[in-house]
């Protein structure tokens, strides 16, 4: 047989543990245990090592423990500070829209009363509605961006 061959059996033997390859493969790699003892060799003596490996404890030093607790509730901060910021977007944007369901209606009458009373121009009543239409938006896109702001100053992380 040649070496590739040997290889390609090594190589699936190897990833056995890490993927799931199809029956076809499985096939061919069990009639090829089948007529190589030296890849039957192989496989038993890999299996070995990796039951020995399994076996034996693994202890960490402080440091990484220290380390890895450290980076684990700096994330998990992140990930609160992430989640009150989206919920803070969510109560914003419900209160824009809202506001611009309540307002619009009230707002659009309210000025032609103006512009007719004043006899304002009708350009200068529709700017101002336009304003008012925006300002709920324009506010709470201040506030969302002073509070992510002050977030981001506030929430610096101890190790950087």
């Amino acid at each position: 047989m040649s070496s590739s061959v040997h290889e390609q059996a090594r190589a699936l033997l190897a990833a056995a543990d890490l993927e799931n390859f199809d029956r076809g493969q499985h096939a061919w790699l069990q009639a090829h245990l089948a007529e190589c003892a030296a890849c039957r060799d192989y496989q038993a003596a890999a299996g070995s090592v990796i039951r020995a490996l399994r076996t034996q404890p693994f202890a960490a030093d402080s440091d990484l423990v220290r380390t890895t607790l450290v980076r684990v509730r700096a994330r998990a901060l992140e990930l609160r500070q992430q989640r009150e910021r989206n919920r803070l977007a969510g109560a914003a944007c419900s209160f824009v829209g809202v506001s611009a369901a309540i307002t619009i209606p009230w707002s659009w009458r309210c000025l032609e009363w103006i512009g007719a009373a004043t006899s304002a121009a009708s350009w200068l009543c529709q700017v101002g509605f336009a304003f008012l239409w925006i300002a709920p938006a324009l506010i709470v896109s201040a506030v969302l961006l002073a509070r992510g702001s002050h977030l981001a100053h506030d929430g610096e992380h101890p190790w950087q």
